[in-house]
């Protein structure tokens, strides 16, 4: 009994762990929606949705809207990104269109055109800029009191 719920339990975490491949030389037209991450050598001409992580590789293209939560770009992607939460372009990427994320990384050399929001920042610059204000009132009171002094 305990052998088979062990066998169950890694078939189910294999399952999660998936990766689907779309190959150097192969080129998707159409919407692609997954619960795995994608690792992309060829092209997409269309729309890819994940709750998980894609990987445009090298030889990779998307030329279309991808929403994830995470993507990892060494190829060239143009359209809409939208990522809840990293987008990380690597020294090959070649990124172009509207781009919507958590957190941005760029490593040197990546081409990054595109109009770039980042939703979960933009909280915390609200909050900073009020902590801000009042950070600024207080060290303009200690230097008079220092002056005064």
């Amino acid at each position: 009994m305990f052998s088979s719920d062990k066998k169950t339990g890694k078939m189910a975490t294999e399952t999660i762990s998936q990766q689907n491949t779309i190959a150097k030389g192969t080129t998707i037209t159409g919407d692609i929606i997954s619960d795995g991450d994608f690792r992309i050598e060829g092209t997409v001409q269309g729309n890819v949705k994940t709750p998980g992580k894609v990987v445009v590789g090298k030889t990779g293209i998307i030329n279309g809207t991808l929403k994830s939560a995470n993507a990892d770009i060494e190829g060239k992607f143009s359209g809409k990104l939208y990522l809840s939460d990293t987008l990380s372009l690597k020294s090959s990427a070649h990124v172009e269109g509207e781009v919507i994320v958590g957190k941005l990384a760029v490593e040197p050399g990546a081409t990054f055109n595109a109009t770039c929001s980042m939703k979960g920042a933009l909280k915390e610059l609200n909050n900073g800029s009020r902590t801000g204000q009042q950070t600024s009132i207080q060290p303009g009171k200690q230097p008079e009191k220092g002056q005064s002094a």
